[in-house]
C-alpha cells in the first residue's frame, strides 16, 4: 500500500491538468521509484538516498530502453521560499556529490562536469540525471507540489527519445499544457545544448547573472 506521501505525488501527477505527459506515462506504468525523506534542508537521509539512487542507476542499465525515475519526497519543510528551496535543492546535490568524490567515484563521462556547461547533467553513482524540483510555494503551478521533491530523471533515457524522434514531439507537448496552466511558457525551459540546465532544476526563475552553487571535488585516491 503507497504511502501517504506517495499517493500524495501520484494524485498530483495524475490529475488533468498537470502538464508532464513524461511523468504521467511512466506512473502510469509503475515506473518510478519512491524514496522518502524527513527534511530537504538537512543531511539526515543523504546517505540512503545515495544508496537508493545507485541502485536506480543499476536498475536503468538493466533495460535501458525503459523510462524511469525516482522521486524523493520530503516530509518538511513545508514554507520554504523560493530562495531556501533552491539553496536546500543544492544542498542535497552537493551532499550526493561529496558522497562520489569521497569514496573516489569520478564524474559520468556522459555529461559535462561544468555546472554552467550547456553540457552539463548531475552525475551520481556513475549516472546521468536531470533534476526537477518540486514544493508547495513554486512559482509555476506545474512544481507546486505539497512537499519538496526532487525527482531524477535519466540522461540517457532522455538522449534515446531523441534518437528515437519521440523527445521533440513530447516536449511541444509539455510546453502547451505548461502555458495552458499558466498563461505563459517557464521562462527556464530552454532546449538542450543552449543554456545549463542547472538553471532549470528549482523551477525560480534566476537572475541572468545566476551561476550555479554546485563545487565538483577531484575524487580521494
Amino acid at each position: 500500500m503507497a504511502s501517504d506521501l506517495q499517493q500524495a505525488f501520484e494524485d498530483f501527477v495524475r490529475d488533468d491538468a498537470f502538464p508532464c505527459v513524461g511523468a504521467k506515462s511512466v506512473l502510469a506504468r509503475s515506473a518510478i521509484t519512491f524514496f522518502e525523506a524527513s527534511s530537504i534542508d538537512a543531511p539526515t537521509d543523504d546517505f540512503p538516498l545515495y544508496q537508493a539512487l545507485k541502485a536506480f542507476g543499476g536498475a536503468l542499465e538493466e533495460t535501458p530502453g525503459v523510462l524511469k525515475s525516482l522521486v524523493a519526497v520530503f516530509a518538511a519543510p513545508t514554507d520554504l521560499s523560493e530562495l531556501a528551496f533552491d539553496r536546500a535543492l543544492w544542498g542535497r546535490l552537493q551532499a550526493l556529490h561529496n558522497m562520489d568524490a569521497a569514496s573516489g567515484r569520478a564524474w559520468t563521462d556522459a555529461a559535462s562536469s561544468d555546472p554552467n556547461s550547456p553540457h552539463f547533467s548531475m552525475s551520481v553513482a556513475g549516472h546521468a540525471f536531470f533534476v526537477v524540483g518540486l514544493h508547495p510555494n513554486a512559482s509555476r503551478t506545474a512544481r507546486r507540489f505539497s512537499h519538496a521533491a526532487l525527482v531524477f530523471n535519466s540522461r540517457a533515457q532522455f538522449q534515446a527519445l531523441r534518437e528515437q524522434g519521440r523527445f521533440g514531439k513530447m516536449q511541444s507537448v509539455i510546453r502547451k499544457r505548461d502555458t495552458a496552466l499558466d498563461g505563459d511558457i517557464n521562462p527556464m525551459l530552454d532546449d538542450y545544448g543552449n543554456a545549463p540546465e542547472t538553471r532549470q532544476y528549482s523551477g525560480r526563475v534566476l537572475p541572468e547573472q545566476w551561476t550555479c552553487p554546485l563545487v565538483v571535488r577531484t575524487p580521494a585516491e
